[in-house]
């Protein structure tokens, strides 16, 4: 994903020069010599997050069009008191690149695991919130903030090596509304970012069809599309990369309770705690409960 990202960004600033990308100590890309032509649209601020924020802000103010990114815990967490004052307050249109959700570096720790990110941000004013499952989602988004968001954004991605879904997908990518995946009868899994993979995996290993949705568009949230899925299916599955409180489990059972909605709903999502333990992405996700059997005994 992050490769798509420099890709991304760096086309659309060949289109307009008052595109910036302001780093803290990170880079976009493994690959940055390509990218020397438009050096003065990057800036990397060095281990100084809060800067990194506030300098997007300063830029928004001035006309440009500032993407900060870095690596999600240290983009959220560590400048949140300028994500609400410089950017949320004054509803400017930054977007906030955090790479790395959810237990993608969950061999870093504690430290490097954006597990609360969704829930944080979601509680602020004006900001919106895009998580995409693949690639090709991730481009749609970075367009969408390039070329017409006019609000703080925040969009979170994972790294490197994610899988591909929607590039033969009909149904195209909209700011804000609900994209079926794949179509199914009874049963759909709702879900958002790269574990689509595990919705993926889970249908092809199932005899009978289910559909899955991305609910890229976190924030705002699409209430007029769930109330259609709540309408068409007898069970739903939300699965996510992110803590079970604020993110889109909190989100679905909210809305079955203003909808009346009476049938099943399970979730996968990870547990209220911290995480203390170095471990890979896979075994970390199986201490909180989301693994491929689980999913496959529910549906």
């Amino acid at each position: 994903m992050r490769n798509k990202f420099a890709k991304t960004i760096f086309e659309e600033i060949k289109k307009n020069n008052k595109i910036f990308v302001v780093a803290a100590d990170i880079s976009p890309s493994g690959d940055m010599a390509k990218y020397q032509k438009y050096a003065k649209n990057f800036i990397n601020v060095g281990v100084a997050e809060q800067s990194m924020i506030s300098m997007c802000a300063g830029l928004a103010m001035s006309g440009m069009k500032p993407f900060a990114y870095t690596i999600a815990t240290f983009a959220v967490f560590r400048p949140f008191e300028m994500i609400r004052d410089d950017i949320c307050y004054q509803n400017l249109p930054v977007t906030i690149i955090g790479m790395g959700s959810g237990t993608t570096y969950a061999n870093l720790g504690g430290t490097h695991t954006a597990t609360e990110d969704i829930a944080v941000l979601r509680s602020l004013p004006n900001m919106q919130i895009l998580s995409p499952c693949d690639p090709e989602e991730l481009e749609e988004c970075i367009r969408y903030c390039a070329r017409k968001s006019k609000f703080p954004t925040y969009i979170r991605i994972g790294k490197t090596g994610e899988s591909t879904f929607t590039k033969k997908i009909k149904k195209k990518w909209l700011f804000g509304k609900i994209r079926q995946i794949k179509n199914g009868n009874k049963t759909c899994i709702l879900t958002h970012g790269p574990i689509m993979n595990l919705a993926i995996e889970a249908s092809k290993k199932i005899k009978k069809k289910i559909s899955i949705y991305s609910c890229h568009t976190l924030k705002p949230f699409d209430n007029v599309g769930l109330k259609k899925i709540f309408n068409k299916y007898e069970r739903i599955v939300v699965l996510e990369d992110h803590s079970i409180i604020g993110g889109l489990s909190d989100i679905v059972k909210n809305k079955a309770y203003d909808f009346k909605y009476k049938k099943k709903i399970t979730t996968f999502s990870l547990k209220d705690q911290f995480i203390h333990e170095f471990s890979s992405q896979t075994n970390l996700q199986n201490k909180h409960g989301i693994n491929l059997k689980k999913i496959l005994d529910e549906i």
